[in-house]
């Protein structure tokens, strides 16, 4: 059992609140919106009324919040009621670039701090069923490892650079965005061509989306753009494509369709539709 902080307590972090509680921590929590803290009531957790009251004594501080900005003015705030030994355990989504600059801030005013992403929506954080980042100094993952473990099913120690979780973080939630925002065409070409929903993702289902990663993700990679599907062909397709969808909403289609232009006018088309990340790779 620990004594810890909660700072920010929307939906993951009233759900890692949560946790910890039933693990047997003693939580306090705080938010800018005080009732969101003050909910948590019925779990034992007590709501502060400042970051720095809430992390008065605190072994761990977890922060669960919007942004750089809201991370840097919500830790300023903090600093009065942290301990000299405590762990700052940064669970928010930043900017790579503005973490590393934190990370070394804070170690040249002796804070000890981790970044610390996670995968995870409040379901999974209430289950620990996802899975969380880790970059910073190994001393200090290594005095809190056996912590963070229960609240995550991955546990991933990216190293001592400080902004590599931040940068992981970003790659996987580009994915999870990209793959809802076709999905969101897909879904549209559907409806305005009479075919169902259910049907729509039984069909798009069937590709086996790891082997296409692998390959085709692979030849960018490796910068090999010989064609098996031209990207003038598949320029093509997509102006099929935003042509049946016709007046519907489109996610992400139209800036394909654009890139793909500057790239068949740079002289490209008959590359594979794998140059689309030919400005993104250095050839092998």
């Amino acid at each position: 059992m620990a004594s810890i902080a909660l700072l920010g307590t929307g939906l993951l972090g009233s759900a890692f609140a949560e946790a910890a509680a039933r693990r047997g921590d003693t939580v306090t929590a705080w938010n800018r919106t005080p009732a969101k803290a003050l909910a948590l009531a019925p779990l034992g957790i007590r709501a502060a009324p400042t970051p720095a009251d809430a992390v008065r004594g605190a072994s761990r501080v977890h922060l669960v919040l919007r942004d750089d900005a809201v991370v840097d003015e919500v830790l300023a705030a903090a600093r009065a009621g942290l301990s000299a030994d405590a762990v700052v355990l940064d669970h928010t989504t930043t900017l790579p670039a503005l973490t590393a600059e934190r990370a070394a801030r804070l170690q040249a005013q002796g804070v000890n701090y981790l970044h610390c992403p996670v995968f995870m929506g409040p379901a999974a954080a209430r289950e620990a069923t996802g899975s969380m980042m880790v970059a910073g100094p190994k001393a200090h993952f290594d005095h809190v490892r056996a912590d963070l473990a229960p609240m995550t099913a991955k546990l991933d120690y990216l190293g001592e650079r400080t902004d590599l979780a931040a940068v992981h973080k970003l790659l996987g939630n580009a994915m999870i965005i990209g793959l809802v925002g076709i999905v969101a065409d897909i879904l549209a070409l559907a409806q305005s061509n009479g075919v169902g929903n259910e049907e729509a993702l039984a069909r798009v289902g069937q590709f086996d989306l790891d082997a296409m990663l692998a390959r085709r993700g692979g030849n960018m990679v490796r910068g090999e753009f010989t064609a098996s599907f031209e990207l003038a062909m598949a320029r093509k397709d997509v102006g099929l494509m935003i042509e049946a969808i016709g007046s519907g909403p489109l996610a992400t289609l139209s800036s394909l369709a654009t890139r793909m232009d500057a790239l068949i006018a740079a002289g490209h088309g008959s590359r594979d539709v794998c140059a689309l990340g030919i400005d993104s790779v250095r050839p092998a």
